[in-house]
């Protein structure tokens, strides 16, 4: 591991001299030490993936210096991927029927369905609710009532006409879904995939079966904060059939896209942005059904492209699109906005701006806590060894105290 580091100072400092920059001009244009890229060049300091990533750009290496990096330093986590549980959308589909039986549904009833339409509305109503109460409340906190609901369908599903039962069972794969969504929050990875794959075996129950391509957009969300770019792409690509709903390929073209920036491929990454885009803008919502993904923000594929851009190593680019984009994120949408909020103050804090970065998450922090996200939690620690880069700053010094507590309460993603 120690000569893969040594090879990428060499390979760093060659760059750097073909560029015509000094280890002091570089250093001004990447905001990290003088005295940090010279023990980074001649191996007597490990490179971290986001100093290999801020080095491709400035270098236009396209990907070459993270290639580099040891075995491991890239990934998030610093785990394998949990192959076993990973799985594709033809054996999600296999679980089907027989796993709605498993779970102790009925078959739909032949008798009358009055009532049944009121009996989907609210439980739609219910849903809705449920949703906001995810913005602002613990994950740990809301996914028991998530699995309740889960159960009360189903129950209900087995007494209801049978248009109405498979409105219910479809509904439930929403729950499931977003439970599943919850227990990543939570930093529960098991947890979440185990919700996945419920929610794809009641989706195909109720005869739905473009929710098991979703699950893989799902998954791939996972091997992302893993930091395994390959993986996540490859993932997506189950996702992204001309027989699928433009909602559904749109989603998975931006999670693609989020794949690419973690592995420093730019064209790609904007060529997935642009296909992002044009399907998300093609989307039209199901009657009364809920909408996948998020509800809250009104260019996704905007956001995604400041989200990318920090990912591919360019912050003042990633900071200006979120600067832009942020404050259009509604007020009562706290998670949206500590998981967005939290980003931009990084990208400011790269991009080197500490005192923009400080006041932006000294905003956040009470929000942050509040939620109890593990994924949010990812950026904040990458924000936390940015900022104390700058520890004798006014700035730094103020906020220090509550973002040590934040980090210490937020729950690790595994």
């Amino acid at each position: 591991m120690f000569e893969r580091a040594h090879s990428f100072g060499e390979e760093l400092r060659r760059r750097r001299i073909a560029a015509g920059l000094s280890l002091g001009a570089l250093s001004a244009r990447v905001h990290y030490s003088k005295a940090q890229l010279s023990k980074v060049e001649t191996g007597a300091k490990r490179p971290s993936p986001q100093l290999a990533r801020l080095c491709d750009a400035e270098l236009r290496a396209d990907g070459a210096l993270e290639a580099l990096l040891p075995t491991g330093a890239a990934r998030a986590k610093g785990g394998p991927a949990d192959r076993s549980s990973l799985v594709g959308r033809r054996q999600i589909l296999g679980a089907g029927a027989a796993g709605f039986l498993a779970w102790g549904g009925q078959a739909p009833a032949a008798h009358g369905d009055t009532g049944g339409e009121t009996l989907l509305e609210v439980s739609r109503a219910l849903f809705d609710q449920f949703r906001r109460l995810g913005q602002s409340a613990p994950p740990g906190a809301v996914i028991p009532a998530l699995d309740e609901q889960i159960t009360l369908l189903g129950s209900l599903a087995g007494r209801t006409g049978r248009r109405t039962s498979c409105g219910l069972v479809a509904l439930s794969a929403r729950y499931a879904e977003y439970a599943g969504w919850m227990a990543q929050e939570a930093g529960d990875e098991a947890g979440a995939l185990r919700r996945t794959d419920q929610a794809v075996a009641l989706a195909a129950a109720a005869g739905d079966e473009h929710l098991a391509s979703y699950a893989l957009v799902r998954r791939g969300l996972i091997t992302y904060y893993r930091g395994e770019a390959a993986e996540t792409v490859a993932l997506v690509d189950g996702a992204s059939g001309g027989g699928l709903p433009p909602r559904i390929r749109g989603l998975a073209a931006q999670r693609r896209a989020q794949g690419h920036a973690l592995a420093g491929e730019y064209d790609a990454c904007m060529r997935a942005l642009d296909e992002a885009r044009a399907l998300l803008a093609l989307s039209v919502r199901e009657d009364g059904a809920p909408v996948l993904g998020t509800t809250n923000v009104t260019d996704p594929a905007s956001m995604a492209l400041g989200w990318c851009l920090l990912d591919l190593g360019h912050p003042a680019r990633a900071a200006e699109v979120l600067d832009r984009e942020c404050p259009r994120l509604p007020t009562q949408a706290l998670r949206t906005q500590a998981r967005y909020g939290v980003r931009r103050a990084l990208a400011h804090a790269l991009a080197g701006d500490p005192e923009r970065a400080c006041d932006l998450v000294g905003r956040l922090l009470l929000t942050s806590d509040i939620v109890g996200s593990a994924t949010i939690a990812v950026d904040l620690r990458r924000l936390a060894r940015t900022l104390a880069r700058h520890s004798h700053h006014p700035a730094y010094l103020a906020i220090a105290p509550r973002l040590t507590a934040a980090l210490a309460s937020a729950s690790p993603v595994g």
